[in-house]
Parts: C-alpha cells; structure tokens; sequence
C-alpha cells in the first residue's frame, strides 16, 4: 500500500505530520499515522473540512530557510491552469491546477516553485478567501 508524506495544516493553525493511505479527494475523513507518536500508535482521523489545505510532501523536514515563491519557475509547466489561492489568513499559494471548480469541496494545486518541498497540494474550498487564474 502506498504512503503518502503529508503534512495537514488546519484552519486554527494547528499542523500534523504523518503519512496516508486512504485520502482521497472526495471522501470527508482519512487517517494520518503521526510522525512525532511512539510506533505502532494507531492513526488518528482527520476531517477534511477543519483543514486549510493538505500538502503531499518530499520529506517532513524540508527546507527552512526557502520561502516559497508566488512566481513561475523557468520553463516549469505542470499542465493545466496557472492560479493563485488567497486563504483567509492571508497566506498565498501560486501554481498549476487541473480541477478547480467552485462548487466542489477542493481542489488540487501542484506549486510553481520548483524548489519547493511541497509536490502537491489539496486546497480546502471552505479556507479559501480568493481564487484567481492567472
């Protein structure tokens, strides 16, 4: 079965770290096997709707000191639409989507930056403040 790293940042700024197999886009829950848990803890559950956006990650630990761009890389294409996400904190994520659509639960964003930790991203409609194609 395949593990996604995944980081889960909530709308009350709270942020899990752990590992999934069971998201899927259109379903309300998943699980997340925590990170920072004693082995063989079970998963906890993760409700999609009290989450700001969930990002399938290269590693947990990523780079610190990188702040993501809202700029497109060089020659990066990732296919689909150039869009940039407002949420209500005020946070910014700039990238390529394929299925924004309003009036679903979300939506798929994978980053511009190229040197970004981050290889895609599930973005919560209810913690967006504005969405504009670019």
């Amino acid at each position: 079965m395949i593990q996604n790293k995944i980081v889960v940042r909530y709308q009350d700024g709270k942020i899990r770290k752990g590992q999934t197999s069971d998201f899927l886009p259109t379903k309300p829950t998943f699980h997340l096997s925590l990170i920072d848990v004693p082995p063989g803890s079970p998963p906890v559950e993760v409700q999609v709707s009290e989450a700001k956006a969930i990002f399938f990650v290269k590693d947990f630990m990523g780079n610190q000191t990188h702040k993501n761009g809202v700029e497109f890389s060089e020659g990066k294409s990732a296919g689909g639409r150039k869009i940039m996400v407002t949420f209500k904190d005020g946070e910014t994520l700039v990238g390529f989507t394929q299925g924004y659509d309003a009036k679903r639960s979300g939506f798929f964003v994978v980053p511009a930056d190229t040197d970004s930790n981050n290889d895609r991203c599930f973005v919560i409609a209810g913690a967006i403040q504005k969405v504009s194609f670019i």
